[in-house]
């Protein structure tokens, strides 16, 4: 392999420029961006180019010349006919990117359709998923003894009795702060004792589902996702399949059908240590009794916030785990999009619980409110 070079020589008082060597990757000199730049730079004098003695070019050495001469073709060139079918093959290239940037007044739009498409096509997967599901409870229903219990019982102690601790812990927490911040308004205006009516419907209404919704789909859900993900980077999903095993029976199912029944129990025991935490803070600040708080409570909070509360936790828990599990499907075998995906369930998960929260909260506000 021979040195890329160039020569100047001055023929009937006209420059010509004589490439000759190898013009690749390789045996171009370095730095290659201060060999772009001298060639701009002879290419500014509209000079002869000759490039008959070029021996070998690649794609970099094409690329390299055409940025040189600006895009275009210069208006004297000497060049072997495989040269210049390479670097047509660069001006192509360029040539097929350019419609895409004269349409810029309309890349926002495009945009826009392309994830109303993708969501979409993410929607029609999930609704097809739910379709097998319907199909895998009737078949359990014919056939009992197929029921998978021990991937029930042990998906339900994983995502219920592991979460008890953490969620007892933040709804704790968040029942402090909350009686802490609200009891210095009440107390402005003399109405400390509303700070029951004020934690137990915030607490057992939308506190509670909201936290244990976002608890596990950051905890639970982000599992399933990853455990079917590595399923499938592992091609153990395949495997099942070839043992003519059903992946949704055996997988999707017993996740769903778990979470839908630990979530709403969740929430029971989030709101609880809520009501605890508000009650502590609002006898050490406000020096209200634990007795005239409990007292209080049923009769300000009436029993249906926490039917919808437990409805909710329902919705949400069937919710959390179709989408991770829709989502751990969906994951090629490689580790970006297992990592891409995993991520991307969560947020939809968070982001679809806080939509349904939204519309269970509008469609519900004449129920259960004291008068």
């Amino acid at each position: 392999m021979s040195t890329a070079t160039i020569a100047t020589v001055e023929q009937a008082g006209r420059v010509q420029l004589r490439l000759a060597g190898d013009w690749t990757l390789a045996t171009m000199p370095r730095p290659i961006a201060s060999l772009e730049l001298r060639l701009r730079a002879l290419a500014s004098g509209n000079p002869h180019w000759d490039l008959q003695s070029i021996v070998r070019m690649d794609s970099a050495g094409a690329i390299l010349l055409w940025r040189a001469w600006g895009r275009q073709w210069p208006a004297a060139l000497d060049i072997s006919p495989r040269h210049r079918l390479l670097i047509e093959r660069v001006e192509r290239l360029r040539s097929e990117s350019e419609p895409l940037r004269s349409r810029d007044a309309l890349a926002g739009l495009v945009a826009a359709g392309r994830l109303v498409l993708a969501a979409v096509a993410q929607l029609a997967a999930i609704v097809a998923l739910i379709g097998q599901l319907l199909l895998d409870v009737l078949y359990l229903c014919r056939h009992p003894g197929d029921v998978p219990w021990r991937e029930f019982s042990a998906n339900l102690y994983k995502s219920g009795a592991q979460a008890l601790p953490v969620t007892a812990l933040i709804g704790f927490l968040i029942g402090v702060v909350l009686s802490y911040l609200s009891a210095l308004q009440l107390s402005t205006f003399g109405a400390d004792v509303f700070i029951v009516n004020l934690l137990g419907i915030s607490i057992v209404r939308e506190l509670g589902p909201m936290l244990v919704a976002v608890l596990v789909a950051g905890r639970s859900g982000s599992a399933m996702t990853a455990q079917i993900g590595v399923m499938r980077v592992t091609e153990e999903i395949d495997a099942l399949a070839t043992m003519g095993v059903s992946r949704s029976l055996r997988l999707v199912l017993p996740k769903v059908v778990a979470l839908s029944v630990a979530m709403p129990l969740l929430v029971v025991w989030c709101s609880a240590a809520g009501i605890v935490g508000g009650m502590v803070s609002a006898n050490l600040q406000m020096d209200l009794s634990y007795g005239f708080f409990i007292d209080t409570l049923p009769k300000v909070v009436p029993v249906s916030n926490l039917w919808i509360g437990m409805s909710k936790g329902v919705a949400f828990g069937f919710l959390i785990a179709l989408i991770a599990c829709h989502f751990g499907l969906r994951v090629k075998p490689n580790t970006e999009s297992l990592s891409s995906q995993t991520t991307t369930s969560v947020v939809t998960s968070i982001t679809v619980a806080i939509l349904v929260d939204a519309v269970a909260a509008i469609l519900t506000r004449h129920i259960g409110m004291p008068l």
